[in-house]
């Protein structure tokens, strides 16, 4: 249902941003010109009556998106973590979006409980507490089992929240196909791709099972991993509906203040923050999708606790040593191997001149280089980068999205616990270490070593596929001999060929 009744939503969309007064927030945020801002306003000025009035108690953004719906709520969950990009204000407003937002009554997720385990409360849980988060698409409550009485968290997906988000993403794609029509210099960034991209990672988190299994995953990957837990899934008490996970106590991330008191390192959690999510990304390929600060705390022994894992990134091996290989040149100020790494890659056409890509990225990478992360300004640094893609014809990447993404709100996560932390610094070892295990003679040993298993495998079959090809190479398929029409009209074609020559041949005799 991606027609043209999404103009009513896109409108309603404006009109709430101006009707919550979201819309001067947004603006100022962007520093937007008098023009820009002028032309916004008298657009949905008229209109704001249609837009939905929220809850009034609320923040202006905070009130505008969760009037809007799960989707919104989403993009402004990324937006919190970026008070560089967006403003103190709007990421302050934003980050109620992470886990505070109104709840559902404890009563209807009991019954879904209920529903979906198969067996009365009582019988799963000795206590089941009011929610004590909610999110865009669920809310969790503090239970004790009844069974073994240890305290688990019990997430509950929110009463028709599927129907929810589907709305907002056929709004979405009607927009991205708008976009394409209007401004054809657009396409380059696929946004069709984007928002189909977007649609596949929070479909994913509307089936608990699938999460799951990837909270199973994680856990596995990153056992070893020193000052980083993942809780232990529950198996008999999760479903679609339901995920039941071992309790994570601790600080929540975004409380700097109680984090400080509580006497934890700052700056030792914010490098370990973003190298622990190179490392799983790098090493793993297979990293935490969502990692904001509203999904990690800080245990009293200062180990980070992840979870919510219904968005998480997978990559594949080369695009990994890719990704490796282009932060390793701008930690060296190699831009030139990173432009030819950008050409290798395919991610800019083969027409446009390295040099000048080489020269363009230097430009991005030095005024950064080295400084703290407070005298950065991210939002400049983004313009540029479009500036600069836009330039050299690069498209968006689909398979990189949710990392780029992600590396942008743990990078915001890591400047929120230490503002002056150096980015490339902090990422220099872990990167080092991915180069030095998967790019040399060690990997290439590796690469063959899996090569000759595979083709083990096919052992058996390989006399006969070279058979195969032999006689293919020595006896080439002739070319078939031209049929004749007359056998494929068939004996009813026939037939009244006949038929119309004895009418025809009757004229003359």
């Amino acid at each position: 249902m991606r027609g043209p009744h999404n103009i009513i939503r896109l409108i309603r969309t404006g009109a709430t941003l101006e009707r919550t007064g979201a819309m001067k927030v947004i603006l100022d945020a962007l520093d937007a010109g008098p023009l820009l801002r002028v032309t916004f306003r008298t657009l949905v000025w008229p209109v704001q009556w249609l837009g939905y009035k929220g809850d009034v108690t609320m923040p202006p953004a905070t009130r505008a998106l969760t009037a809007l719906g799960p989707a919104y709520i989403k993009f402004g969950q990324v937006l919190s973590t970026r008070p560089d990009v967006v403003g103190d204000e709007l990421a302050m407003q934003l980050k109620v979006l992470q886990d505070k937002l109104p709840p559902f009554a404890v009563s209807v997720a009991k019954a879904e409980v209920e529903k979906e385990l198969g067996a009365p409360l009582g019988k799963l849980f000795s206590s089941f507490s009011e929610p004590v988060a909610a999110a865009s698409l669920a809310q969790v409550h503090k239970a004790t089992r009844a069974d073994t009485g240890e305290d688990v968290a019990v997430k509950v997906l929110r009463p028709g929240i599927e129907k929810a988000f589907r709305k907002d993403i056929d709004a979405f794609y009607f927009a991205a196909r708008c976009i394409e029509v209007l401004s054809p210099a657009s396409r380059r960034l696929r946004p069709m791709d984007v928002i189909e991209h977007f649609e596949g990672v929070v479909t994913g988190e509307l089936d608990l099972r699938l999460e799951s299994s990837a909270a199973a995953e994680f856990a596995a990957n990153t056992e070893g991993d020193h000052g980083f837990r993942v809780p232990e899934v529950v198996w008999p008490l999760s479903a679609r509906r339901v995920m039941t996970l071992g309790w994570a106590e601790g600080l929540s991330a975004a409380d700097v203040d109680a984090i400080e008191a509580a006497g934890h390192d700052r700056r030792e959690l914010a490098t370990r923050v973003l190298q622990l999510f190179l490392r799983h990304a790098l090493r793993d390929g297979f990293f935490h999708g969502d990692m904001h600060q509203g999904n990690l705390k800080v245990a009293a022994n200062g180990d980070i606790l992840a979870y919510d894992f219904g968005i998480m990134g997978r990559i594949d091996e080369y695009t990994r040593r890719v990704y490796a290989e282009i932060l390793f040149g701008f930690i060296r100020k190699d831009y030139k191997r990173v432009a030819e790494v950008h050409f290798e890659a395919g991610y800019v056409p083969p027409d446009r001149d390295v040099d000048e890509f080489a020269r363009a990225l230097r430009a991005v990478g030095e005024p950064i280089f080295g400084m703290d992360a407070s005298r950065i300004s991210m939002a400049r640094l983004l313009n540029y980068l479009f500036e600069v893609t836009e330039k050299f014809g690069m498209e968006t990447r689909t398979e990189l999205i949710l990392l780029q993404r992600t590396m942008v709100v743990v990078e915001g996560v890591a400047r929120t616990l230490d503002p002056h932390m150096n980015l490339w610094s902090d990422a220099r070892p872990v990167v080092e270490d991915y180069i030095k295990e998967s790019i040399g003679p060690k990997a290439l040993a590796r690469d063959l070593f899996r090569t000759a298993r595979v083709l083990s495998r096919f052992g058996p079959r390989l006399p006969q596929m070279a058979e195969a090809a032999l006689i293919r190479t020595t006896n080439p398929p002739q070319e078939p001999p031209r049929k004749r029409v007359w056998p494929k009209l068939g004996w009813m074609s026939a037939g009244a060929g006949v038929a119309l020559a004895a009418v025809w041949a009757s004229q003359f005799f």
